[in-house]
Order: structure tokens, then sequence, then C-alpha cells
């Protein structure tokens, strides 16, 4: 006898979705926030006049503490995608919830690439086959 698993499919999208979202966000918090180059290659074999921090326009037109700050907002987001996939699995009756949260800040993490814009599309993808989700009532 089958039991009613709900959404599996969304559940296992959301969740790798938010996992890339909260890596990617990670990795770019710490590499703006320890004040690493944006620009210019990782190793400094690409000098030249836009190199590390004497890029086309300085530090003005990329300001390390704004990089940052919109890592912690996609940080945030990967939380979030995360918490709405795992309730998503604990709490099947109240999928349309959870699928509009899962959808709506994997759309907001896009402002910080999403995850390499991997994680927004999964956890999109995700909340929209649970928005479909259709209830089977015992």
């Amino acid at each position: 006898m089958a039991t009613n698993q709900g959404p599996i499919l969304s559940y296992v999208l959301s969740l790798v979705g938010g996992l890339i979202i909260l890596i990617a966000s990670i990795v770019n918090l710490v590499w703006f926030g320890s004040g690493a180059p944006n620009f210019g290659g990782f190793g400094g074999y690409m000098s030249g006049m836009m190199d590390g921090y004497h890029n086309f326009m300085g530090s003005y037109g990329s300001s390390y503490g704004f990089f940052a700050g919109i890592s912690i907002l996609s940080l945030i987001c990967g939380i979030i995608v995360i918490v709405g996939a795992v309730m998503l699995r604990a709490q099947p009756r109240e999928h349309m919830i959870w699928a509009t949260l899962i959808i709506v800040f994997s759309a907001v993490s896009f402002v910080g690439m999403g995850g390499f814009f991997i994680g927004a599309i999964l956890g999109i993808i995700g909340g929209a086959f649970a928005l479909s989700f259709k209830q089977t009532i015992p």
C-alpha cells in the first residue's frame, strides 16, 4: 500500500537549488568580504591598466561592501528556499504557501547571481512543480 509522499520532486529540486544558492553566496561573501579584487584575474597573471585594484573605474564602479551586501541578501534567500523546501516535505497540505515562498525567494536570489543562476532556476522549477501538485484526499 503506497502512501501519499507529497511533492517529492519539488522538494528535491527546491532543496538542491537552495543549497546551491547558499553555497555560492557563502563563497561570494567570503571573497568580497575579505577585500579580494573582484576583477582582473585571480592570480595577478592578467596585469595591465585594468588589473586588480586599479581597474577601469578604480573601486568606484564596484564597491566591495556593495557586493558583500548582495551576497548577504543571496545568503538569506538561500536559507529561506531551504526552509521552504523542508517545510514543503514536512507539511505537504500547505504546498501553495511553501511553493510561493520558494519561487519568490529564488527569483530574488537572481540579484546575487542565484547560485550561478542554476540554483535559482532549480528553485523556481521546484516551486512551480509544487504549485501544480494535486493533493489526494485519503
